[in-house]
């Protein structure tokens, strides 16, 4: 681990040293017979309830160049009952990745009701790419694939409708583009079943999803233009927004700006 003021094992023992000096026995459910010399726990008592012995836990917050991995400090932080923020800045410091974030959220009914709240196209994506909330402005864009599917997921639909080859503008620039984007989400949740069920769906049903996957390129979601050619409208050019949530790193929402030069 790098050694600076704001990361590395010098800061890593920082944060937990006060940490520990500010949580309570009481507070841990550690049970105060005798006068203590201080209000916090002990570092034996820290290292007795992660699992881990005190020399290590002492080496830990004397920022000894040690290395700590996941699980332990996964331990440490329940132990110590570091809030979600803190668990996060725990982590960061460490240059670990938490288990935790493994896991996929639970989708929260207000966030599904924003996507109505949107004048202008706007569709939500989960890790999957499944479609679970879209406004008539999405559906209108889409008509002819979202008024037709019961579960609509946008990466069956960019490579295994038809419709997507004619309604994308560049389909290979932009099939291959989603795809690497999967790719770059899907590390977050490598263990997840569901996930990796999909990909390899994905794979075996689609012969150019399957090409793409195998170049291994990475990218994050962003916006831009985008240009449709609808059946109906002519050419569209719109302006994407991409926005992930900080409370749930796997859910997308896409909103679809029109462009003033835009033949709606």
């Amino acid at each position: 681990m790098e050694k600076s003021g704001l990361t590395g094992p010098q800061a890593l023992g920082a944060f937990l040293r006060v940490k520990r000096e500010n949580t309570s026995p009481e507070r841990v459910g550690i049970p105060v017979i005798s006068r203590r010399r201080t209000k916090g726990l002990r570092r034996e008592e820290v290292a007795q309830m992660s699992a881990i012995s005190t020399t290590w836990y002492t080496w830990l917050e004397q920022g000894r160049d040690i290395t700590v991995s996941a699980q332990t400090l996964s331990g440490i932080a329940c132990a110590l009952q570091l809030t979600s923020a803190e668990r996060e800045y725990l982590f960061l410091l460490a240059h670990k990745s938490d288990p935790l974030n493994e896991q996929v959220p639970a989708i929260e009914p207000t966030i599904l009701a924003t996507v109505n709240s949107v004048s202008q196209p706007c569709y939500l994506l989960d890790l999957t790419w499944q479609m679970l909330a879209w406004n008539p402005g999405a559906a209108a864009l889409f008509t002819g694939w979202l008024d037709a599917e019961k579960a609509p997921n946008m990466m069956n639909f960019m490579f295994q409708h038809p419709l997507a080859r004619q309604l994308v503008d560049n389909w290979e620039i932009r099939a291959r583009r989603i795809v690497a984007e999967l790719r770059a989400d899907a590390v977050h949740y490598a263990n997840d079943a569901v996930l990796n069920a999909f990909v390899q769906q994905m794979s075996d049903c689609s012969a150019d999803f399957r090409e793409f996957w195998s170049q291994q390129q990475v990218i994050v979601r962003e916006g831009g233009e985008r240009l449709f050619h609808h059946a109906e409208k002519g050419s569209i050019v719109y302006r994407q927004l991409s926005w992930q949530l900080t409370s749930n790193r796997a859910l997308k929402m896409i909103m679809l700006i029109p462009e003033e030069n835009s033949h709606e």
